[in-house]
């Protein structure tokens, strides 16, 4: 691997508004999800706005995995970054899609981290 980790972001859209605002089941859909691809749960922290809506983030022992959601627009934003290479996060977009119900879902993926040992340097004056 050429970078020390990919990150995803999820744009899940006319996805399920009831999941959307359900605290439990986003806890153990992110759990569970980040489970499945071989990582290592070590925690967790989630927020429910009112009137709707959730934050939250699984600590995964590789990085993390977060979501967003405006049950209002039945969008969910979800982030998931991995460091190294023992894990697929790929493998999660789908396992997401289903369990939030999203019918318009899209994806990008980036590299971080790509360090180059022949680098040319500028000084900024």
């Amino acid at each position: 691997m050429n970078a020390l980790g990919r990150h995803l972001l999820l744009e899940l859209k006319d996805c399920n508004k009831e999941v959307l605002n359900d605290l439990d089941f986003l806890k153990d859909c992110l759990c569970d999800t980040a489970e499945q691809i071989g990582a290592t749960v070590v925690g967790e922290s989630f927020y429910q706005f009112t009137p709707q809506g959730i934050s939250g983030v699984v600590i995964i022992a590789e990085s993390h995995v977060c979501i967003h959601t405006w049950p209002e627009h039945d969008y969910a934003a979800v982030d998931i970054f991995t460091c190294g290479d023992s894990i697929e996060p790929k493998q999660a977009v789908g396992l997401l899609v289903e369990k939030l119900g999203s019918k318009d879902p899209s994806f990008v993926e980036l590299e971080r981290g790509v360090l180059q040992s022949n680098r040319v340097s500028c000084e900024l004056k």
